[in-house]
């Protein structure tokens, strides 16, 4: 599989984050409603989910410079694997192609990651001179299901990497290509939260 960035340039950046922490306080699930492009994508509340159906869905945080994009497209590799995926990758070509959109675009991990439906190729790079004037890092993830391709690609401000990545983390581990994935992988429920109420004389 060979998807194109599915991310599109980001109109404008908030330089504000909340406080690390606050994403894991609660979160939105989102369920795709079509037989045949089927997912579940699990983010924070403070984040919003605009289009799907059809179309990419995008992930924005109006509280930070932070966005998130999935597209689905037909696949008529059955032999691709992440595993081949990383084999194969060329880094020339994939440095070429996000620079058109961010020019300085250098290639940094690559590697295999687990979305909670199975496993999925996984790289990331910086871009220097983007369009927004400040360095960006970009996460691409991609996997091939039941001859679907998906493609998650998130997209964050560099120099706040520290409190973006961990929620860019939690977005990729909790992604299913399956309509109903559960919460939530890689995080601790706090046991007062989920003991039964006292029974009622």
């Amino acid at each position: 599989m060979n998807l194109r960035p599915a991310i599109g340039c980001l109109a404008a950046l908030s330089m504000s984050l909340l406080p690390a922490t606050a994403f894991a306080q609660s979160v939105n699930v989102t369920r795709s409603i079509l037989n045949n492009e089927p997912y579940t994508v699990i983010y924070p509340e403070e984040m919003t989910a605009t289009g799907g159906a059809g179309e990419p869905l995008t992930l924005n945080n109006p509280n930070a410079p932070l966005q998130c994009t999935l597209e689905i497209v037909p696949v008529e590799d059955t032999n691709w694997t992440p595993q081949s995926a990383l084999d194969d990758l060329n880094d020339a070509n994939v440095t070429s192609g996000w620079s058109q959109q961010f020019p300085g675009f250098t290639l940094g991990i690559k590697t295999t990651t687990a979305y909670q439906s199975g496993p999925a190729l996984l790289y990331d790079g910086t871009s220097t001179d983007s369009p927004q004037g400040i360095p960006l890092t970009i996460v691409h993830t991609e996997t091939v299901d039941s001859g679907r391709g998906y493609a998650l690609d998130c997209i964050y401000a560099t120099d706040v990497a520290e409190r973006a990545r961990p929620i860019v983390d939690f977005i990729i581990a909790n992604f299913s290509t399956r309509s109903d994935a559960e919460c939530c992988v890689g995080v601790e429920v706090d046991p007062s939260e989920t003991a039964p109420a006292p029974a009622t004389p």
